[in-house]
Formats: C-alpha cells, structure tokens, sequence
C-alpha cells in the first residue's frame, strides 16, 4: 500500500494496466452484478434533486424501476446503491446509444441539464473505495467482463490510477493526485 494524505492507495493500482474498451465489452459491467453502483450517502439526496432532470434521458424500464423503488435502493447487503431494472439486470440510469451502454445521468450532464456527472463509484470503476472514519483504502476490483479492458490498458501501457486521474481528482483534489504521481516516482 502507498499512503497518500489521508487514502491508502493499493500497489495493484499502479502495476496492473486498464483502459475501458467499450467497443468490446459495451459497458456490460452497468448491466451485470447482484445490484446497482455503490452510492454515498450523500449521492443519494443528489439523485433525488437531480431526477426530474435525468428523467428525460433514461428508457422506460428505468424509469419505472425508479419510480417504483426510489431513486437509490439498499441492497441484499444492507448497501446503498443505484436503483436496477430488476434482480441482476442493469442500473435504471442505463441508457444504450449504437449498442453501448451509457449513463443517463452523465448524459443529462454533458447536455447541461445538471451539473454532477454520476455516481463516483461508477466514475472511479475499477477502483473500489472502503471508507473508514480516518482514512480511505483504494482497491483494484477485478472483474472478468474487464478483460479487454485489461487487455487494452496493457497494450497502451496505462496504468489504472492513470486511466483514472479524472475521477481520482474529482474525489481527492489535483494536489492530492500530484502527491500520488511523485509518492509512486520515488518509490518505483
């Protein structure tokens, strides 16, 4: 682990490639699991406020799921979480443009209609984020239906944290990614 302020940041992160390939795998990971996106607690009074925004932008079966579930559901596991279509079906907030999933919620975002992008889970995906009351631990969520991805970043020669700048900033500030940068230069 490499210690960054107040964040524990796995070792996998830095050697282990990743860039999506959304032209092979098609978002299949908005589509399987046992339930939605991992949500905070404070994402979930967000998706309220936003939803009559989003609204417009997801399919009918996601809207009925939201409007009968909520905007955010607790799972099986006593987790708060994006609301799904159905038991293992994809996230209400999915969205298919030329056969590739997409979020509604990011979609509403790049058109304007709001000015939060999505969940950070999602954004952050494949990292896996366990909060404790002092710090955080950032993990490498392997996946299967990430192969490609794998396969991809590898190919590229980008590391996770890398493809993930944008999110890990967004969550921990550009000063604490610089940190980040110069902890694994010293280090490796």
């Amino acid at each position: 682990m490499i210690e960054v302020g107040n964040v524990l940041v796995h070792e996998d992160l830095i050697k282990n490639e990743f860039v999506c390939n959304l032209t092979k795998c098609k978002g299949i990971c908005c589509v399987e699991g046992d339930s939605g996106a991992p949500l905070l607690a404070s994402e979930k009074a967000i998706l309220e406020e936003i939803y009559p925004k989003v609204k417009p932008y997801l399919t009918e079966k996601g809207i009925k799921a939201i409007e009968e579930q909520g905007t955010s559901v607790v799972d099986m596991d006593g987790d708060l979480t994006t609301t799904c279509v159905d038991v293992n079906q994809e996230c209400a907030y999915v969205i298919w443009e030329n056969g590739i999933t997409k979020c509604g919620i990011e979609k509403a975002y790049e058109e304007g209609a709001v000015d939060w992008k999505k969940p950070i889970s999602c954004h952050l995906y494949p990292i896996r984020t366990t909060h404790y009351p002092e710090f955080d631990v950032l993990n490498y969520d392997r996946w299967h239906i990430c192969s490609d991805a794998c396969t991809f970043g590898k190919e590229l020669g980008i590391p996770v944290y890398k493809f993930l700048k944008d999110p890990l900033i967004r969550t921990y500030g550009e000063k604490w990614f610089e940190d980040l940068e110069n902890t694994i230069a010293a280090e490796h």
